[in-house]
């Protein structure tokens, strides 16, 4: 029997990995580049990263993943797209409105039952999302939040797809395990599903190529530093530091518990770093919308069978 001592906790991996996440709105704040340059940037670098850590596992890529990547594309942009035209904070919280377009279309896309308290999750997280539209906006923030919540029903939609029976590794995660662009839960058992994480960025990255030629000769040494971060270390380390935690032994309900870490600390670096302060509407919105997305998960994890990690780790 070995000794667990001196090992390293594994819920830490996920600490750590969620903490780079939540540093997304400061650094995508803080460059010159405008959201399509940024984006390929970001994309290319994040996609070679995971491809190095995990090709091994295989890179084949079903009809079902290949729609997940298109997804995971999708949000990647319309959340940077949204981080420049409106607060950090709305930008997350509104992207982290994904539960409820999970729980309205996954009856439908991958045959989940939707329950009364599911109704009531929904009720209440379009409560707190209608506060962010409350008080004086800017056209660029109604245009900025929008995207937001587009990058949220991609973020659902995402997700479905990753535990849809035909996806790469047939993935089995809960609705809010993962951050504003980039985890997932894999069956370590069943392929690569981290392969859409890579097909999805290259994807992106190809279709921003010319806006990343463009900026090439107008980016600063700031610029370039933000964007390397984004992409190695914000999304490409901190999914490698994730998976790694939960494949260790953390359990998908303290991995969904832990990722809330982000949107909630992801306001926070913008505001001690660049001065950006949500509106009172905006703070009490996101709060409505974690809390009851947080209750939501731990009602789901109790209702199941008990098991503690849902035997798919």
């Amino acid at each position: 029997m070995h000794s667990n001592k001196g090992r390293f906790p594994p819920y830490l991996y996920v600490v750590f990995g969620v903490l780079l996440w939540s540093t997304g709105g400061l650094f995508i704040k803080i460059t010159t580049l405008d959201p399509f340059q940024l984006t390929f940037f970001r994309s290319f670098l994040a996609g070679l990263t995971v491809l190095l850590f995990t090709y091994k596992r295989g890179l084949r890529l079903t009809p079902v993943g290949a729609l997940a990547s298109v997804a995971y594309a999708l949000l990647l942009f319309l959340f940077v797209w949204a981080t420049k035209n409106t607060t950090s904070a709305n930008a997350i919280f509104l992207q982290y409105t994904a539960p409820i377009y999970i729980l309205i279309l996954s009856p439908f896309i991958i045959g989940e039952k939707f329950h009364l308290r599911d109704l009531f999750t929904v009720i209440l997280c379009i409560a707190g999302m209608s506060l962010f539209f409350v008080g004086k906006l800017e056209v660029s923030d109604y245009r900025g939040n929008l995207a937001a919540l587009a990058s949220g029903v991609f973020y659902g939609l995402y997700i479905m797809l990753l535990k849809h029976p035909k996806a790469p590794g047939a993935a089995a995660l809960p609705a809010s395990a993962v951050a504003d662009d980039d985890a997932s839960i894999p069956n370590q058992h069943a392929g690569n599903p981290v392969v859409t994480v890579i097909y999805g960025n290259f994807l992106l990255a190809a279709v921003m190529l010319p806006y990343g030629i463009s900026a090439v000769p107008v980016m600063t040494a700031g610029d370039a530093f933000a964007a390397a971060f984004l992409g190695i270390v914000q999304i490409g380390i901190a999914y490698m530091l994730f998976i790694k935690g939960v494949f260790s032994g953390t359990r998908p309900l303290d991995a969904s518990i832990i990722g809330f870490i982000e949107p909630l600390l992801n306001p926070v670096w913008v505001f001690l770093f660049i001065g950006e302060r949500p509106s009172n509407w905006a703070i009490l919105g996101g709060i409505v919308i974690i809390a009851t997305v947080v209750v939501h998960t731990l009602m789901q994890y109790k209702s199941s069978n008990g098991s503690p990690a849902g035997q798919n780790t």
